[in-house]
């Protein structure tokens, strides 16, 4: 591998890698549980219709769908770290953390509704196939560090201490 190379494949690793970890983490730890609660909201009859309607789309229609929350919840970010210039860092980072939450929320329930319509486009799954083997493997790596074996630990405690 050559110089440039090397320095780059560092350089993510010291920088970029741990930060992507973090937010996988995070939408590893979210994802399902957040799926099955935006799920429940199809008892109510006109988001079951809704869902009904998304499901139903054909493959670019589902793309489409399935970008619409990343693309709405943009400005909301943007609007975030406009307050946290201006001072306001705990109000900033409670609507980053919010709107992380609410978007990953809608995107895991998308993303169940339209995966199988997403599945027929052949570049889409190319890339689903190479992304989530990458995904898991990263993921991997970060839960069979000691930080995370201490932190599941304590979390487990904790939540034994207040019998949740």
């Amino acid at each position: 591998m050559s110089y440039i190379k090397r320095l780059i494949a560092g350089l993510f690793n010291l920088t970029i890698g741990p930060l992507l970890a973090l937010i996988l983490i995070f939408e590893e730890w979210g994802w399902e549980p957040l799926q099955r609660l935006m799920a429940r909201l199809a008892r109510l009859p006109l988001w079951g219709r809704m869902e009904r309607f998304i499901a139903a789309l054909p493959p670019y229609g589902a793309l489409v769908a399935f970008f619409v929350p990343a693309l709405m919840l943009l400005p909301v970010k943007l609007l975030a770290l406009y307050w946290i210039s201006r001072g306001h860092a705990v109000l900033g980072i409670t609507v980053v953390l919010t709107a992380k939450m609410l978007g990953t929320a809608a995107v895991a329930r998308l993303f169940a509704l339209t995966q199988p319509a997403l599945m027929r486009l052949a570049w889409f799954a190319s890339l689903y196939g190479r992304w989530k083997p990458w995904k898991d493997a990263l993921i991997a790596r970060v839960k069979d560090t000691a930080v995370w074996h201490a932190t599941t630990a304590r979390v487990r405690a904790i939540r034994r201490w207040i019998g949740f």
